[in-house]
């Protein structure tokens, strides 16, 4: 039977039959049950097989989800998920194999996967202090390193080899009793004064038309490339105080659940985890509107941020096999797009090609 690809929601609570919680790391394995891996840093097997990432929660979809398609190795006859003639790919290699074979990676010929993929969830703080420290090969991250290390010297930076796989536009959301009490807009300088503490009470924002609540803000945990950009784009800086907020997440998931349970929060997070349990609001930036759902993908909106997969001094063969697989038309499509980011235009798409090693086939 054909294994088939996990949503979002399935892959956050325990992909490929892992089940844990959201409040630690998730580790997830393209292994086939029964056989030994490493994890991110530690666990038994060997490297030579075994492709390891881990960082952001908002790249865990993304990387995740391409995961599960690298060890699903379909056939090229299963056109719902891979096959000739898609995507400009002419191939009777199963899917794995293909994107395998660009850098001289042989098939076994039978559906396992030249290399096993495993995903570890943290932040993007945590996953790039892996990838510095070389316990994984790729370090996700929603900031970029220079962001997440603003102490770090030039010299340190440069060994961070960045890749960009995706565009997200955080949005800014609110409890459906806010909402639905007239808060469905708010100007930068709203946004600005509720995180630094200068609004605490709903009253204070014009349309609000509800019993009088304090407001409940809530972050995500430092070191985080969601808050790292938030702060930077909408408070001027990546170390700008937020004396403003009350309690602090460390997933995506987390803020989304905390919102969705309380009447009187905001929050910010990735744009692939809001639904109608925590409406998107409009903002007011610079005499622009943005509107989720509408133009959030505009260069212009102020928390619009890549999304990127890092390799540490340069890239391997099997880091850049997988990568080319993301960066493809293919994979833009297939695990970008479902998770509501926005996949990179073909301008960027080859440049991030021209990062990777020159193929071999």
């Amino acid at each position: 039977m054909r294994d088939t690809p996990v949503t979002r929601r399935q892959l956050l609570v325990g992909a490929t039959g892992v089940a844990a919680s959201l409040g630690g790391c998730i580790s997830t394995s393209s292994r086939p049950p029964g056989q030994a891996g490493g994890g991110d840093g530690g666990g038994g097997g060997s490297d030579l097989d075994l492709l390891k990432a881990g960082g952001s929660s908002t790249l865990f979809p993304i990387v995740q989800g391409a995961a599960s398609y690298w060890a699903s190795n379909y056939e090229p006859t299963d056109r719902e998920y891979w096959g000739p003639g898609q995507y400009d790919i002419e191939t009777d290699m199963r899917l794995a194999d293909y994107w395998g074979s660009k850098y001289g990676f042989e098939a076994d010929g039978d559906v396992n996967p030249p290399f096993e993929v495993r995903v570890g969830l943290s932040h993007s703080g945590t996953g790039l202090e892996k990838l510095r420290d070389e316990q994984i090969d790729i370090g996700n991250a929603s900031a970029s390193a220079a962001a997440e290390f603003p102490d770090a010297s030039e010299e340190e930076l440069s060994k961070f080899t960045e890749h960009v796989v995706a565009v997200d536009a955080q949005p800014i959301i609110v409890s459906r009793e806010i909402y639905e009490a007239g808060v469905t807009k708010l100007t930068a300088e709203q946004v600005r004064g509720i995180y630094t503490g200068d609004i605490t009470q709903w009253s204070e924002i014009d349309g609000y038309d509800g019993p009088e609540k304090e407001i409940q803000a809530v972050g995500r945990a430092e070191g985080s490339g969601t808050d790292t950009a938030f702060r930077s784009n909408m408070l001027g800086g990546a170390d700008a105080a937020m004396d403003g907020v009350d309690s602090r997440k460390g997933q995506n998931q987390q803020v989304k659940t905390t919102v969705s349970n309380s009447n009187n929060a905001i929050a910010y997070m990735a744009l692939a985890f809001v639904d109608d349990s925590v409406p998107a609001i409009e903002l007011e930036f610079d005499g622009t509107t943005y509107t989720p759902g509408e133009n959030l993908s505009d260069p212009s909106y102020p928390l619009a941020r890549d999304l990127y997969c890092y390799t540490w001094q340069g890239t391997s063969k099997k880091e850049a096999a997988f990568l080319r697989m993301i960066l493809s038309d293919f994979g833009q499509q297939n695990f970008v797009v479902p998770e509501g980011y926005s996949k990179l235009t073909a301008e960027r798409q080859q440049a991030e090609f021209d990062k990777l090693p020159e193929p071999e086939a």
